[in-house]
């Protein structure tokens, strides 16, 4: 498990690597266009449930930390569905690999 460190407060969201990758990829290429975005993920149980969301700009304070050493392989047809979600109102949403659209 890896973590997303958030703003100078540090939020720590504690996601599977291979997610975490995913959403670096993500964030950091609209962050390099100067894009700001919703980030939103699902709150286990074990910490009240719901949901929860942070706004991503170009000078929001991030921290990618991976638990493993080995760089995770990206699946490209998630990666093109997250990003897509990162460009509508509703924001970037942490889903799981494969549920938005069938395999092409």
């Amino acid at each position: 498990m890896g973590s997303l460190f958030y703003g100078a407060a540090r939020l720590e969201v504690v996601f599977d690597d291979r997610v975490l990758a995913h959403l670096q990829i993500v964030i950091t290429s609209k962050l390099r266009r100067h894009e700001s975005c919703l980030l939103s993920w699902s709150v286990d149980r074990r910490d009240g449930s719901g949901r929860s969301f942070v706004w991503i700009h170009p000078n929001a304070d991030l921290h990618f930390s991976y638990a493993g050493a080995r760089a995770p392989a990206i699946n490209r047809q998630w990666l093109d569905e997250l990003a897509e979600l990162a460009h509508l109102p509703g924001g970037l949403q942490v889903t799981p690999e494969g549920t938005l659209r069938p395999e092409r």
